[in-house]
């Protein structure tokens, strides 16, 4: 699970973190935030996902060995330049038009995707405009997985949207 909150001050991130570090501690899943890792570690969560360009290095030298380090990237230099040492995923993105980020783009498509996934010394996922509809794109393209927002949070019912992208995913 990934926490995202940049809107709030640091303390109430930290805050709302610790909460839902405990309720998905319960349910086995683990917690990182997007953002500062110096709040990932006072929070004590199992990680951070960084933004690109972020400084890898310092946040595994903060959070550990064992931690999760996941980055944004945008272009093939960028993944290129992931050290799997280092970093334990990267998301890229948008894959296909957005709602939640209208003009953010352009979208990378299946074609662009598969040359930073091929380029990826980490597990590469998507996001930006994943929904049901185009999450078997992602996966040709060989992303190891998805991140969905919008399809999600429009349902009307959000824990069949979540099953059916499950199984999409199997």
């Amino acid at each position: 699970m990934s926490l995202r909150e940049k809107d709030l001050a640091p303390s109430e991130q930290v805050a709302l973190a610790k909460r839902f570090r405990d309720i998905a501690g319960r349910y086995g899943a683990s917690l990182l935030l997007h953002g500062d890792p110096a709040l990932a570690h006072e929070a004590g969560l199992a990680g951070v996902h960084l933004s690109a360009g972020f400084d890898a290095s310092a946040a595994r030298a903060l959070l550990g060995a064992d931690a999760l380090i996941g980055m944004s990237v945008h272009g093939v230099a960028e993944v290129e330049s992931l050290n799997p040492g280092v970093v334990n995923y990267a998301i890229a993105g948008p894959f296909a038009e957005t709602m939640s980020k209208p003009g953010y783009g352009p979208a990378l498509g299946e074609k662009n995707l598969a040359a930073l996934v091929s380029a990826s010394p980490v597990p590469l996922l998507a996001i930006g405009g994943v929904t049901s509809a185009n999450l078997a794109e992602a996966r040709a393209a060989g992303a190891a997985g998805a991140a969905v927002m919008g399809e999600v949070m429009r349902a009307a019912d959000p824990a069949a949207v979540v099953a059916a992208l499950i199984r999409k995913l199997a």
